[in-house]
């Protein structure tokens, strides 16, 4: 087995596939939304045993799926 072809070996690389990546970030905000409802049902026994933290996680994993859905708006619209 080679690790290295020669250019003349390779065969051509493949087309990229399009793909709708507003539906992957959406859904995975839509997760993100409904993990932070529910440890908010549940705020107290978080408070309580120091795992104010979860909190924090979903609120970072929010903003961080709305900047990349920014990201892929302004991309889209560049291209």
């Amino acid at each position: 087995m080679r690790f290295w072809l020669k250019d003349g070996e390779r065969r051509p690389d493949p087309e990229p596939v399009p793909t709708d990546d507003r539906a992957a970030i959406l859904a995975g905000l839509v997760l993100w939304v409904l993990a932070l409802a529910a440890l908010l049902v549940f705020v107290g026994p978080l408070v309580e045993s120091g795992r104010v933290w979860w909190l924090w996680t979903c609120l970072v994993g929010i903003g961080v799926g709305l900047v990349a859905l920014v990201y892929v708006h302004r991309r889209n619209r560049h291209s």
